[in-house]
């Protein structure tokens, strides 16, 4: 699922999970902080590819620029470029969860507040959002959006405090859920995680000048330094000073990263909460190798996602690891409209079976999850028809059983094959001679745990226990549901 994987293509129903967002931004430059944003989205286009949009300073007034579609068909133009001066700048780069597609909710949101400027972009998803809206609303709030972003701003519009710092904390001990949040002003920088850490935000630095980031990989694509990851529950404040640190929050409570990132989400080469993405990776393989042998001639990956679990489980197993699928990398946004007598092609407008290489082989199929089960259906079906003499799938994750409510656009649970078909039922269902996912604990040792404390997980792991850390207030409220459904279809 890396990339345009996520992308359906015309006809193709969606089998993925979709990303969060990406969040950059950089404070003291010359003049060229719009030039170093776009770079850092550009790494960080992984987490998201519907929309993008930056917002910079030029020391008197703010410029903004937001866009449908990805970083490169809009940002790197020149004429872009030049709109947005100044030393200062945020940026974000978005798949939408809460509020719908459309530009009016595509992000960094911007707006003039009683003493200046503020825009605010963030990663994640407030899951109090529209309980707090409804009750600015009754206080005579106008939203121009349908996201839970704009909810910050209107917090922070509203705050009686007079120091924006005050007025910037009071605002997100207001809000529950998953946020990491970047935003600017004319005269500072803010970063803010959310109090359990489940989203990632670091720190960088670049020839004095500081970068918040969602991930590593975006610094090292303008050879930044990394200084660090924020803490849960942090709000940094960057002037022309220097750095601050506060801790708005009064939660107590142990972090829960979201395990996801690292089965899934953070691009490989991160390093994500003071681990290596790619390692990670291949050590999920190993374990899942540990915990599901199967007797087999080589293991392939289902590209890209499975690729480092696939290795590591070729290592761990003692199989050869071959490119059985070779993975179209030109497919986009769109292509062309199947007519019924191609429609059949399906998936192999994006991966096609490398035949001379599992011929009449004992294949294990491995990827990074499972969700509706569609996709992975036709691969298999592709592998056996290229005269793979046994199919059998090994799955670098523990079922998905459960939505995601903190940034991740998740299918309701019906739709979520493991919730509804056991394993055994699954496999049937994909048709492979065998049918295997790693169990939490071992997905557990191989982030460097020895298990998973039940008592008090060590994680964000939801979308496989259904154990959310944080309350649901939108969720758990009919007329919210019924609400953000409506919102959502008028945001499209």
């Amino acid at each position: 699922m890396a990339l345009e994987d996520n992308l359906p293509l015309a006809g193709e129903a969606d089998d993925h999970f979709h990303d969060e967002c990406g969040v950059f931004g950089i404070f003291g430059r010359t003049d060229d902080a719009a030039a170093i944003v776009t770079l850092g989205l550009h790494a960080l286009q992984h987490r998201g590819q519907e929309a993008a949009g930056i917002v910079s300073f030029d020391g008197s007034q703010f410029r903004v620029e937001r866009h449908i579609g990805l970083i490169g068909d809009t940002f790197t133009k020149q004429s872009v470029l030049d709109r947005l001066k100044g030393g200062r700048a945020i940026g974000h780069t978005r798949y939408a969860t809460t509020g719908g597609s459309g530009l009016r909710n595509v992000q960094p949101f911007f707006a003039e507040l009683s003493d200046g400027g503020l825009a605010i972009a963030h990663n994640g998803n407030i899951t109090n959002a529209m309980t707090v809206q409804r009750k600015l609303q009754k206080e005579g709030a106008i939203f121009s959006s349908t996201s839970d972003t704009e909810t910050v701003l209107h917090l922070v519009a509203t705050s009686k405090e007079r120091d924006t710092n005050a007025r910037f904390i009071e605002a997100v001990r207001q809000i529950e859920g998953a946020f990491s949040i970047v935003a600017l002003t004319s005269k500072k920088m803010i970063g803010c995680r959310d109090p359990l850490g489940i989203r990632p935000l670091v720190l960088g630095d670049l020839d004095g000048a500081y970068i918040l980031a969602s991930e590593t990989c975006a610094l090292d694509i303008i050879g930044a330094r990394f200084v660090r990851d924020l803490k849960p529950g942090e709000m940094v404040v960057v002037t022309e000073k220097g750095i601050e640190s506060f801790f708005p929050f009064e939660n107590k409570e142990k972090p829960r990263f979201c395990i996801f990132e690292y089965v899934y989400f953070a691009r490989p080469d991160s390093l994500v909460e003071g681990r290596n993405v790619y390692e990670v990776r291949k050590e999920i393989g190993a374990e899942l190798a540990r915990e599901m042998p199967v007797d087999a001639d080589i293991v392939v990956p289902v590209p890209d996602s499975g690729t480092p679990a696939a290795i590591g489980y070729a290592q761990a197993a003692g199989l050869p690891f071959e490119l059985g699928i070779i993975r179209n990398h030109y497919v986009g946004r769109t292509f062309i409209q199947p007519t019924d007598s191609i429609r059949h092609m399906g998936v192999k407008l994006k991966h096609n079976a490398n035949r001379r290489c599992i011929e009449g082989k004992r294949v294990v199929l491995v990827d990074d999850s499972i969700v509706r089960g569609t996709t992975s259906q036709k691969i298999v079906q592709m592998v056996r028809d290229a005269g793979a003499s046994e199919v059998h799938m090994r799955i670098a994750s523990p079922p998905t059983r459960s939505p995601c409510f903190y940034g991740v656009d998740t299918p309701e649970a019906a739709k979520l094959l493991a919730s509804r078909m056991s394993v055994e039922e699954m496999a049937d269902f994909i048709r492979v001679d065998s049918l295997s996912f790693l169990t939490i604990d071992g997905l557990y040792r191989a982030v460097g745990e020895a298990a998973r404390n039940s008592e008090q997980p060590q994680y964000c792991d939801a979308c496989f226990t259904k154990d959310y850390p944080t309350r649901l207030t939108d969720h758990d409220s009919t007329d919210n549901v019924r609400t953000l459904s409506l919102l959502a279809a008028g945001g499209q």
